[in-house]
């Protein structure tokens, strides 16, 4: 996998889009609630950034995790094959995550496949956009999703839909990885 040369994309698009808004490191630490250091190291590449700092920023930019990373792609195409799928992993946390259908200009929705190893727990504090609609179908193994404080306990096969609006949690259940698919629709 790319994983190099997506993370330098990242880094530098993270870097552009708090230029844009004319922020200093301070300014973004104080709307993220990450610290100062690690954004700027985030934004050199000298770091990967976790699940769950990529929300935070995302939260802060206004948009999904998709489109942030679909920014570091190439232009997106109606047709999308399994090779050209962007793939982006936490792989301290134990999560990857495909591009199966990314955003797209005049469409709404998208479709992520997530896989997480046993043990694998990522909480997210606020949704990247408020009211996102989001459908999880679990495809193999367990997952518990936590939203709005309710846990759902998911086996294969079955699928939660929600908008999402506060904080919530992924965590695999059980010794096998989870793999699900994620219908994201913003509001």
């Amino acid at each position: 996998m790319e994983h190099e040369g997506v993370d330098a994309r990242l880094a530098a698009r993270l870097s552009e889009l708090r230029a844009e808004r004319g922020w200093s490191l301070g300014e973004l630490a104080e709307l993220s609630g990450i610290s100062r250091s690690t954004l700027s190291r985030a934004e050199r590449a000298e770091i990967s950034p976790t699940a769950a700092l990529l929300n935070r920023l995302c939260a802060v930019y206004e948009r999904t995790m998709s489109q942030l990373l679909s920014e570091v792609e190439a232009e997106p195409a109606q047709l999308v094959r399994a090779v050209d799928q962007a793939v982006w992993a936490d792989d301290d946390a134990g999560f990857m995550r495909w591009a199966v259908s990314p955003p797209h200009i005049g469409m709404r929705a998208e479709l992520v496949e997530g896989r997480l190893q046993p043990g694998a727990d990522i909480a997210y504090d606020r949704p990247p956009v408020p009211g996102l609609e989001q459908h999880i179908w679990v495809l193999e193994g367990g997952l518990e999703v936590t939203v709005q404080g309710a846990a759902h306990a998911l086996r294969t096969g079955d699928c939660l839909r929600f908008r999402l609006w506060g904080a919530s949690r992924f965590r695999c259940l059980g010794e096998q990885a989870v793999r699900y698919a994620l219908v994201v629709v913003k509001p």
